[in-house]
């Protein structure tokens, strides 16, 4: 969901990398195609490093713990060819240079995902004031959110990594010190399996995502809107021309927000006599999902899914969240060179967000993300893919 972020003067110091002299996790290339060593750096006196997890079925994850990034994804097309299905860079210098190469490719998003209404929330009847890094609001956790930190990562085994942030009471104006796991683990179904779990110190709010961008066709340097989406979900939450949640819940009935019979995302996305589409250019917005119910998600459930005709993989998404976020890459196209030099084109690919619904603090109708001491935050999305 990344929609031209409004970056402030970070001083390139803030995310300056040093080379590291120790190689990389691995000496040969993944079968993504990636060279571990251009993942080897020190980033604010931490190192970071390059992680392959795998399946005895042709499923690769490659996962840096800055941000804890999905790098790559590979998985088996309807011939049995490995093919990577997200986009990313292929090297750390491009993920930390905020200023030149901002994306939120892959990450675990934190503290909270999407946005929060003027960069205001009031926890415990004291109001805090959050970055205001995207048209006035707080975006993804603000400029220097968990996507541009080095997490602490511990590969379990052959098929999990753990990674672990600790921040600080005030970090980007959020309260409370807040300790955070994301742990990744590779299936033997070919499921992308991610737990986020989080404790605090002092009553907080946290909503953590996974941004990964998907293309299922095989081929990013091409426009993505021939893949076909499935949303289960009744409703949809309006925003307004800033992408803010004007605490509306519609229904999509009878408009193009509607995928609940699974169509090529390519039949609407262009029709700006709806006015939600014309104000995102596309899609960039949350759905209430079906699989919500009485303050309960049931993960068994598949809540949207995603299908290439062209590689028939398929990808059906798991969560316990309420909603789903789903961008269709609008401001992509920058002419950015990308992983294997690639630059990818507008609506090449589609991020299939788990989260509370956008500016849910301020909408108290709506779940919510607050976390007191002694509670234990836990969000589940597992993304499974097949072919078809």
């Amino acid at each position: 969901m990344k929609r031209q972020i409004q970056l402030s003067i970070l001083g390139v110091g803030m995310l300056a990398i040093a080379a590291s002299c120790t190689s990389g996790q691995q000496a040969t290339e993944t079968v993504s195609g990636l060279n571990p060593a251009q993942f080897d750096s020190v980033i604010n006196g931490k190192k970071t490093a390059l992680y392959t997890l795998k399946n005895s079925n042709g499923m690769e994850v490659c996962i840096t713990n800055f941000g804890a990034r999905v790098v790559s994804l590979v998985v088996p097309d309807k011939d049995g060819k490995p093919t990577d299905v997200v986009l990313g860079y292929d090297n750390i210098a491009q993920y930390a240079d905020i200023k030149n190469s901002p994306s939120d490719f892959g990450s675990s998003v934190g503290r909270y995902a999407n946005r929060i209404n003027q960069g205001k929330i009031t926890v415990e009847g004291k109001e805090y004031q959050l970055p205001q890094n995207n048209f006035g609001h707080c975006l993804h956790g603000g400029f220097t959110g968990w996507m541009y930190q080095v997490y602490d990562a511990e590969q379990l085994n052959d098929s999990t990594l753990k990674c672990t942030i600790v921040s600080p009471d005030g970090d980007n104006g959020f309260p409370g010190t807040v300790t955070a796991t994301t742990t990744y683990t590779v299936l033997s179904n070919n499921t992308l399996d991610i737990q986020w779990e989080a404790t605090t110190d002092k009553e907080t709010i946290i909503n953590q995502t996974n941004h990964s961008y998907f293309n299922l066709n095989g081929d990013p340097s091409q426009v993505g809107t021939d893949m076909v989406l499935y949303v289960n979900a009744d409703n949809y939450t309006p925003a307004d021309k800033t992408y803010m949640t004007t605490g509306e819940i519609a229904p999509v009935e009878g408009t193009p927000m509607d995928f609940r019979n699974p169509h090529a995302i390519a039949e609407t996305i262009c029709d700006t006599t709806f006015q939600q589409i014309k104000n995102a250019s596309g899609y960039d917005h949350n759905w209430c999902l079906n699989t919500y119910k009485d303050g309960k998600g049931d993960d068994t459930q598949v809540c949207a899914s995603l299908y290439s005709p062209k590689t028939g993989i398929f990808l059906e998404m798991y969560t316990n969240e309420p909603g789903v976020q789903v961008y269709t890459g609008n401001f992509q196209g920058t002419g950015i060179s990308c992983k294997h030099g690639i630059k990818y084109p507008k609506q090449v690919s589609v991020c299939l967000e788990s989260q509370k619904y956008p500016d849910s603090p301020n909408k108290k109708d709506w779940p919510q993300p607050y976390l007191k001491p002694g509670e234990k935050y836990y969000s589940h999305c597992a993304y499974k893919f097949s072919v078809k």
